[in-house]
């Protein structure tokens, strides 16, 4: 029998706190409490967004022993095949931003996509779920706005209120919108279901 504590807690194994801030906001809404555990997971190199989530979710687990989520994320540009997709955090500390923009130079078809998977492992039970969140947007032509961290300063949602980049807005507005709240979502939405 879980405690109600247990009902209403999650450990998020990540090293990236602007992430485990978005994330604490949407597990805020729904009365959950989230706690941020530094663990280094091991990633493997693959070209599926899932099994890399769900990877690392289980070696962090494994570490621990507590049940966990992780989340991994890539930015999918249509006219450079899905690059970076899930290289993004290399591509980003190695090409950066500008390294980015640069490839894009004298494309005009700049429509892009993020995606997120939120994997979820229970140790104990041997539960393994992912849930899967995106967003459509484009490329902008330069970086724009100082909030948020890795590719949103380029990030363009489609159709957006004033067509910020996510760099351009609040968490809370971007979680209104993002690939990753809406993974997060899915993820609250089966787990309070499953309590």
């Amino acid at each position: 029998m879980k405690t109600p504590l247990e009902k209403k807690l999650i450990f998020f194994a990540t090293t990236n706190f602007h992430k485990f801030n978005e994330a604490r906001a949407v597990f805020t809404k729904h009365g959950i409490a989230v706690a941020m555990i530094r663990i280094k997971s091991l990633e493997i190199q693959e070209n599926d967004l899932e099994a890399i989530a769900k990877f690392s979710a289980m070696d962090a687990a494994k570490k621990c022993g507590l049940p966990i989520i992780v989340e991994d994320a890539g930015l999918f540009i249509k006219a450079l095949n899905g690059f970076p997709g899930p290289y993004s955090s290399y591509i980003y500390k190695t090409l950066g931003i500008k390294g980015v923009l640069k490839l894009m130079e004298g494309i005009e078809n700049r429509e892009a996509e993020f995606r997120s998977v939120v994997a979820y492992c229970e140790p104990k039970t041997n539960i393994l779920e992912a849930f899967c969140g995106k967003i459509k947007g484009k490329i902008t032509e330069k970086a724009r706005g100082k909030s948020g961290f890795g590719f949103d300063p380029i990030f363009q949602l489609l159709g957006s209120k004033g067509l910020k980049t996510f760099a351009e807005m609040s968490i809370e507005e971007k979680n209104q919108y993002s690939h990753r709240a809406k993974a997060l979502h899915a993820f609250i939405k089966w787990f309070l279901r499953s309590r």
